[in-house]
C-alpha cells in the first residue's frame, strides 16, 4: 500500500498546532500505516533544501500552521504550494492572522521598539536591533526580513483548505486525516475541521439574552453560574461571533470564547459581527451611559480581532506612528 505524503510547517507560530497532532495520542500509532511525514521540523530533522529537491505535488497534503511575518515564512508557504498537492491553512494564525496579526496595530519599529527597547526584562545599552544583514569580522549573518504587516496564508499563495482553531483540536485534526486518506474532503475552498454554526449552537449553558449595564473580566466576578450563558453574566464571550466545532471547550471552563474558530459562514469580519451582538445586549439608550458601559471593555481590538485581524477588513490599524 502507497502511504501518503504529508508535511506540517511552521510559521510565525507558536508551536501549539503542532502539539495539537500529537494530543489525538494513540490514534497517531494506526495513522502511521498509512501516512509518511515526509517533512516536520517540530520533530523531524529535514532541510529546507531537502524540499526544494522534492518533485513538485511529491507531498499529498501539507498541514501549514502560522501567520505569514517574514520572509522566510513566505518563501516556505509558497515553496510548500508548489510541493503539495494540497495546502491546508491549519489553525487560527495561518488562517486568519491568529495572536501575531496583533502586532498590526503597530508598526515594525513600533514593535521593535517595544521588544528590544523598552520590555521590562530587556537590558539592551547600545540599542542593537536585528537586521537583515550582518558582518561580525570575517562573517555574514543574514536574517529573513520582518514584514511590516502579518499576513494570512492565502494572503501569499493559493490555500485549498481552512482549518480553524488555537489549535484545532484533536479530534478534528483525526476526522480531517481521516477524511484525506478516504479521499473525502469537500470541494475547493471549504472550511474543514469545524462546523457551520456559531459556537453557541454546542455550548450546553442557558442564554436568557439578559440586557447588561457592564462587562467584567473572570477575576471581576466572586461567583460564576456554571451553567447560565457568560454573556448574559457580563463576561464577554465571542460565541455569538464563532464558528462552532471545538466542544465549547473554553466555556466549560468558565472562560468566554476567544474566538479562535473564527467568522462564521458569509461573514466578512468577526469583529464587527461581535459588535454587532454585544450592542443588543447593552442595556441603556442614553449615549453618555452606553460609552460608559463600553468603556468596561479591556482592549476592545485584541478582543474582537484577537484572531482575526489578518481577514478582518481593517487589516491593520492605519496611521499608525513609531
Amino acid at each position: 500500500m502507497t502511504k501518503a505524503k504529508v508535511a506540517v510547517y511552521w510559521a510565525g507560530s507558536c508551536g501549539g498546532c503542532d502539539i495539537a497532532i500529537l494530543d489525538i495520542h494513540e490514534a497517531l500509532l494506526p495513522l502511521l500505516d498509512k501516512v509518511d511525514f515526509v517533512f516536520w521540523p517540530c520533530v523531524m530533522d529535514v532541510k529546507f533544501s531537502d524540499v526544494e529537491n522534492m518533485p513538485d505535488k511529491y507531498m499529498d497534503i501539507c498541514f501549514f500552521n502560522g501567520a505569514i511575518r517574514n520572509s522566510e515564512n513566505r518563501h516556505m508557504a509558497e515553496l510548500l504550494r508548489k510541493k503539495s498537492k494540497t495546502l491546508v491553512a491549519f489553525g487560527s494564525c495561518s488562517a486568519f492572522g491568529g495572536i501575531p496579526a496583533l502586532s498590526n496595530l503597530f508598526t515594525k519599529n513600533g514593535t521593535f521598539k517595544r521588544a528590544y527597547m523598552e520590555s521590562e526584562s530587556t537590558v539592551n545599552e547600545t540599542g542593537v536591533w536585528p537586521g537583515v544583514k550582518t558582518e561580525i569580522g570575517p562573517y555574514k549573518l543574514e536574517l529573513p526580513e520582518i514584514y511590516d504587516t502579518v499576513l494570512k496564508l492565502s494572503d501569499v499563495t493559493d490555500v485549498d483548505y481552512i482549518m480553524p482553531g488555537c489549535p484545532p483540536v484533536p479530534e478534528q485534526i483525526k476526522n480531517v486525516i481521516g477524511a484525506v486518506l478516504e479521499g473525502n474532503l469537500p470541494k475547493k475552498g471549504e472550511t474543514v475541521g469545524a462546523g457551520g454554526k456559531n459556537l453557541c449552537e454546542e455550548c450546553p449553558r442557558v442564554r436568557e439574552e439578559k440586557k447588561i449595564k457592564r462587562f467584567y473580566r473572570p477575576q471581576e466576578l466572586e461567583h460564576i453560574d456554571h451553567e447560565k450563558c457568560l454573556l448574559d453574566q457580563g463576561l464577554l464571550c465571542l460565541g455569538p461571533a464563532t464558528r462552532s466545532g471545538c466542544g465549547a471547550q473554553c466555556p466549560a471552563a468558565n472562560m468566554g470564547c476567544r474566538g479562535c474558530y473564527g467568522p462564521l459562514p458569509g461573514v466578512k469580519d468577526q469583529g464587527l459581527k461581535f459588535l454587532s451582538a454585544i450592542a443588543s445586549v447593552i442595556d441603556s439608550k442614553d449615549e453618555k451611559e452606553m460609552e460608559e458601559i463600553i468603556n468596561t471593555i479591556v482592549d476592545p481590538a485584541g478582543t474582537f480581532y484577537r484572531f482575526t485581524m489578518a481577514d478582518s477588513l481593517l487589516k491593520r490599524k492605519g496611521g499608525v506612528k513609531d
